[in-house]
């Protein structure tokens, strides 16, 4: 499942559901991404994430797609968030399901690297002084290329 919403994200009811369709499952992986309240602007009074859909939605598919290619995968869940968002609030929820361990974390893992730095998303942090549009850290791409090394081995 791949949802973009502009409604907010109840983490705890999508893992209820998610865990209800992975019965063959051993393993349930689980990321929830908040809206921090400072940055390096200061307090943050709003977050606002735009998507270009649905060429968001094919990338976060393809992403997903190359996952479940990478690892054994029986179900896998990104929803996420668009539109105005206040501190404390779900941005993004991931969940994997596989029959191992290991295999959940990695692609959770993945999802989020892809997300942060792949993902057609525009962020803008608006704080009481300033509004300033957000890209990818250089560690969200660092993060992200050991993905890319790991594909080349």
């Amino acid at each position: 499942m791949i949802t973009l919403s502009a409604q907010p994200i109840d983490a705890p009811a999508l893992l209820r559901a998610f865990e209800n369709v992975v019965a063959d499952a051993g393993a349930v992986v689980t990321f929830s991404g908040l809206v921090r309240p400072a940055s390096t602007l200061g307090d943050v009074r709003t977050l606002h994430l735009q998507a270009y859909s649905p060429m968001t939605e094919r990338g976060i598919e393809q992403a997903v797609s190359i996952a479940k290619t990478r690892w054994a995968l029986s179900h896998v869940s990104v929803v996420h968030r668009i539109g105005d968002m206040k501190p404390g609030e779900t941005i993004v929820f991931v969940a994997t399901a596989s029959k191992h361990r290991r295999a959940a974390f990695e692609a959770a893992d993945y999802l989020m690297d892809y997300l942060k730095t792949e993902a057609v998303f525009w962020k803008k942090e608006v704080s009481s002084d300033a509004a300033i549009w957000i890209e990818p850290r250089t560690e969200d791409y660092k993060d992200a290329a050991r993905w890319r090394e790991g594909e080349a081995s």
